[in-house]
């Protein structure tokens, strides 16, 4: 699983990259925009909205924080750093490649919401992706193994989605976001699996 991972997340940031750097890329990324706003309805606004305010940093770390003393209440050190590194270097990229790119925004007529700021990649999307990685290798071991991956892939794909439909970010800006969390968290998995024997990372 995290060789493919690499792979997926490799994939989806060399395609992120071509669309930043070929214009007539960037205008079919545009046109999705465009798209999309032309499809809003108030049941859809009302959802990405709510996706916005969630996935954002402040309820994100506040999450996370929740999560980590769960595990080191239950004695969890290992995966507690996991987290904890994850979320805090996952941040540390994803803001340090907006300020180097400098990737403006979708004209601010597709905006729902208020942005901050450049484009890419989606910060809320890095977020999703990584949190969901985490649950992801976290719960390898776990009973509802299953239904946990189903839920994490749908709140990555529901948050990148929603960044687009509310004209904040590009398709390739959530690409990218994706590939972040996805390359970032199996690096950082792989390190501790290597020095923990992997037994000791889980739920």
């Amino acid at each position: 699983m995290p060789y493919l991972m690499l792979f997926v997340g490799f994939f989806l940031l060399t395609i992120s990259i071509l669309v930043l750097l070929i214009p007539s890329f960037s205008q079919v990324d545009l046109m999705i925009v465009e798209g999309l706003a032309q499809h809003r309805t108030e049941y859809l606004n009302t959802i990405s909205i709510t996706l916005s305010a969630i996935g954002g940093m402040p309820f994100v770390l506040f999450l996370t924080t929740l999560w980590c003393l769960y595990q080191v209440w239950y004695k969890k050190y290992t995966s507690a750093i996991f987290i904890s590194f994850g979320l805090i270097g996952s941040i540390a990229i994803a803001w340090l490649l907006k300020y180097l790119i400098s990737k403006p925004r979708p004209p601010e007529i597709y905006h729902l919401v208020e942005s901050y700021g450049a484009s890419f990649p989606s910060a809320h999307t890095v977020y999703a992706a990584v949190l969901s990685c985490l649950a992801m290798y976290l719960s390898q071991q776990h009973a509802k193994r299953q239904l946990i991956w189903v839920c994490a892939f749908s709140w990555l794909l529901g948050m990148g989605i929603s960044r687009i439909y509310l004209g904040v970010h590009f398709p390739s800006d959530v690409l990218a976001g994706w590939s972040i969390g996805f390359i970032w968290i199996t690096l950082l998995y792989l390190l501790y699996a290597k020095f923990s024997h992997t037994k000791q990372i889980n739920f």
